[in-house]
């Protein structure tokens, strides 16, 4: 409980000048300290001169100073990363904290004269509104977004997608969706706007993974990118506070029950029937559930876990290692041979010779984990290994080579038979072995 009282009062006042009108964070109120509602009568009689003191007009006044002063610290924070560096980029996901950010910088003319560029990324499974709602807000401001997606697929185009990476890659392997369809892009992104400083939308107020981080920082990304986070300090309650005092253009499922929205296969609604609503800039029902503490994301990442079987809570975007991304293929020196095409991979299974191949994504940590020890068998193996791209020819290499998921290593034998490598020991020693399991044909 109190690691959860210091990660609030971070949250709340970590830089906030007007820390002093904050209530005591003790008790039942400290779930509410963000949010709390005088409902009864609050005309107070003074002792000295008998005035009345107002004690709604009071909060009412106390969170306008609030909201002020986070305004105006947040528009500073702006201002240093759009005029000290040359190239500051803000990569949109368009939920409540990043359209205020949008709000912010147009008001400063960061995105009619280009001093801040918006990237967004696409990662096939979002919410159909989300995308029409980039093109709204484009039209609003005057912007254009530069949209990035999976690598090697058209902007937009679903079932390249699918067909390369396939239509259930976060099923089969979470981490590795969520490489290719959010961290590669981004990364890919900042590197081709040439960011030397990233604007989001990161709070305090969102978790215990954020809950000290401050307006500026070195991001884990190409040893030491700057980062702007503009409005860390603010709580999810001054977001909203500010979306209905400016009537900021803001995602239409606000309306429809969500805090937050990423991907439609994993956000919910909270309460998830949908109760609490942002509708014509005010709330409709209790709005507690997404106010309180580290709430804005309760939506996110639903029935998602980690390798490790922890639950997901962030897509590895902010996370240290994250510019660990696949830019090289596999295999790219040695003995292992590349299979260019489908014809030519036909022609090796027809030939009447022994081979082993090796189905791959460059993209799977599990095709990169083996990448060593399999070119180490290629060495001294007696047939020839050969590599075959898979993930861009999905209907091919299930028909053919027996892949249903990457890495798949198959003995083809001289009859043309493909026999699949059914293990996950995945040591140079342990293709030697499959191999040697095989009778050999006699020329």
């Amino acid at each position: 409980m109190k690691a959860y009282a210091t990660a609030v009062a971070a949250a709340l006042f970590g830089a906030s000048t007007i820390s002093a009108f904050a209530p005591a964070l003790t008790g039942k109120s400290l779930a509410r300290a963000s949010n709390a509602i005088v409902s009864q009568s609050t005309a107070l009689s003074m002792a000295d001169d008998e005035k009345i003191f107002d004690q709604e007009s009071f909060i009412a006044e106390s969170k306008e100073m609030r909201l002020k002063h986070l305004e105006e610290q947040a528009m500073f924070a702006l201002k240093i990363a759009c005029e000290n560096y040359g190239n500051a980029v803000f990569p949109n996901a368009l939920i409540a904290g990043d359209v205020v950010i949008t709000h912010l910088l147009h008001r400063m003319g960061y995105l009619k004269d280009g001093k801040a560029k918006v990237m967004c990324v696409d990662t096939f499974h979002l919410f159909p509104e989300t995308m029409e709602f980039l093109k709204e807000i484009e039209e609003f401001y005057g912007f254009k977004a530069e949209v990035f997606c999976a690598e090697g697929v058209p902007v937009g185009d679903k079932d390249a997608y699918d067909k390369k990476y396939g239509a259930n890659l976060w099923k089969e392997d979470i981490e590795q969706y969520d490489k290719v369809c959010k961290v590669e892009p981004f990364q890919r992104g900042l590197k081709e706007c040439n960011t030397d400083c990233m604007i989001n939308g990161r709070t305090r107020w969102q978790g215990f993974e954020r809950a000290w981080i401050d307006q500026f920082e070195n991001a884990p990304i190409g040893g030491g990118l700057a980062k702007c986070n503009p409005i860390a300090y603010w709580t999810l309650e001054d977001t909203f506070d500010y979306i209905a005092k400016y009537e900021v253009p803001h995602h239409p499922l606000h309306a429809k029950g969500y805090p937050s929205i990423g991907d439609a296969k994993d956000t919910i609604p909270i309460p998830e029937d949908g109760s609490t609503r942002f509708v014509d800039f005010k709330f409709e029902g209790d709005f507690t559930p997404w106010l309180d503490y580290a709430s804005e994301r309760k939506g996110r990442f639903v029935g998602l876990e980690n390798k490790d079987g922890s639950t997901k809570t962030e897509c590895g975007i902010h996370v240290a290692g994250a510019e660990q991304t696949f830019d090289r293929d596999l295999w790219e020196e040695g003995k292992v041979q590349n299979i260019a095409s489908n014809d030519e991979a036909l022609e090796i299974m027809k030939s009447g010779k022994e081979a082993v191949i090796a189905v791959y994504a460059p993209w799977c940590q599990f095709c990169q984990g083996m990448e060593d020890e399999f070119a180490k068998y290629a060495e001294l193996a007696g047939v020839p290994v050969y590599k075959f791209r898979g993930d861009e020819e999905r209907d091919f290499v299930m028909d053919n080579l027996n892949t249903e998921s990457f890495p798949t290593v198959n003995f083809v034998k001289s009859d043309g038979s493909v026999v699949k490598y059914d293990s996950e020991a995945r040591l140079a020693d342990d293709f030697a072995t499959f191999e040697k399991s095989f009778e050999k044909s006699t020329a």
